[in-house]
């Protein structure tokens, strides 16, 4: 049975951080390997985000659990 190669994932829980987390976010994809994801915990939709991800070259996916997003993001 072929094993399938599944990527390494850093969590960044934004509701932990004082003020805007954007600088925070930035610097964790900066650092972020390319065979590794992010996931992003948010309370609310980052949608500004999303452009700033791609014109920096990465895919997202968002799904809302209860009242917490989380956003998994990676190198497209």
């Amino acid at each position: 049975m072929p094993s399938e190669h599944t990527a390494t994932e850093t969590t960044l829980d934004v509701r932990e951080i004082d003020g805007p987390p954007f600088d925070d976010i930035v610097a964790a994809l900066e650092s972020l390997p390319a065979d590794e994801r992010l996931r992003l915990i948010a309370t609310f939709e980052p949608k500004p985000l999303y452009e700033v991800l791609e014109a920096r070259g990465f895919a997202h996916e968002s799904e809302q659990r209860d009242d917490v997003w989380h956003v998994r993001i990676e190198h497209a």
